[in-house]
């Protein structure tokens, strides 16, 4: 092959390379189907059918390395970094929700509601719940089997619970999505009563109060929040958080983390609730750049702490 004829070949393969990892993008088997076009639709959607938004394949540099990174996790996460790696690694997630569900879905009820207990006295009893001020809380969902949260927020709203000085005097934020892009808030309730259903009977909070007044928005508040109890499907035991697939806690996080950071506040303790069937060995959750690590896990046999701040909390 004469030297012109190299360099053409070499052209072209350069070229081939460039353009690879687009069409790994729009032949993508993740891709939402057109008839999801609802809020409420894509509420449910993202919670129990596992998309993953359009906007997860983009590249972002990775972010520093936290106090929860491992050898393993930094295997993950720098495997991510590369275009390429980002389908497998949505492919690992979609695996292992299936497996979740599955799991989930085959629980006896007896062993559920023994388990929502536990995990719900766990957290009610914790010198971190008991000594915060404020908090964001998620609303259970039984039809997605997740772990109730109806006691914990009962006493949070009503003051019910024995050691009624620790309980009063709480701000409980709870979710709202308000478009199919990722976009959650966090708004003030005072009551059960300022909840209302969606087409998917999913509570959320009312964008208006009973007075007419806009709810307050935890980005907005003057002071932070100290604690944020979460859902997921799974988790691993290096604080590993594998969601639904709409991105909706990892967008929100990311961005209350920023502000908390921006303002100089202390930055909230991550806490995530969990069925025993939900915890992972460390390392088995898949992670990508922009996935945001707890700093403990709250499943039925226990608290487990993850961060050095949860195992100072938790001493």
């Amino acid at each position: 092959m004469s030297l012109n004829g190299v360099k053409q070949l070499a052209r072209q393969q350069m070229t081939h390379r460039h353009h690879r990892p687009h069409a790994l993008l729009t032949s993508s088997p993740f891709a939402l189907p057109s008839s999801v076009s609802t809020i409420s639709a894509r509420l449910l959607f993202t919670r129990s059918i596992t998309p993953i938004l359009g906007h997860a394949y983009q590249y972002h540099p990775p972010p520093p390395r936290s106090p929860l990174t491992t050898a393993s996790t930094m295997t993950t996460t720098t495997s991510a970094d590369h275009p390429l790696n980002l389908d497998a690694i949505f492919k690992q997630k979609k695996a292992l929700r299936s497996k979740v569900r599955r799991d989930l879905k085959s629980m006896d009820p007896t062993l559920r509601s023994k388990e929502d207990d536990a995990v719900q006295n766990l957290v009610l009893e914790a010198p971190w719940f008991k000594s915060c001020q404020k908090l964001c809380a998620y609303i259970s969902c039984s039809a997605l089997r997740e772990v109730d949260t109806s006691k914990l927020l009962a006493q949070i709203l009503n003051y019910s619970s024995k050691d009624d000085y620790l309980q009063m005097g709480k701000t409980l934020y709870v979710p709202r999505v308000e478009d199919k892009n990722s976009h959650m808030r966090m708004l003030k309730i005072s009551s059960m009563d300022d909840l209302i259903a969606n087409s998917m009977n999913i509570l959320e909070p009312a964008p208006m109060d009973a007075e007419g007044k806009e709810r307050e928005d935890v980005m907005l508040a003057d002071h932070p929040v100290d604690l944020l109890l979460l859902p997921g499907l799974a988790f691993d035991k290096s604080g590993r958080r594998l969601g639904r697939g709409g991105g909706y806690y990892d967008a929100f996080l990311t961005r209350y983390q920023g502000l908390v950071k921006e303002r100089k506040w202390k930055q909230p303790f991550l806490v995530a609730v969990s069925y025993s069937v939900q915890i992972m060995d460390e390392g088995v959750v898949p992670v990508t750049p922009n996935d945001v690590f707890v700093d403990a896990l709250v499943s039925p046999s226990g608290v487990i702490p993850i961060s050095a701040a949860a195992k100072a909390r938790c001493q």
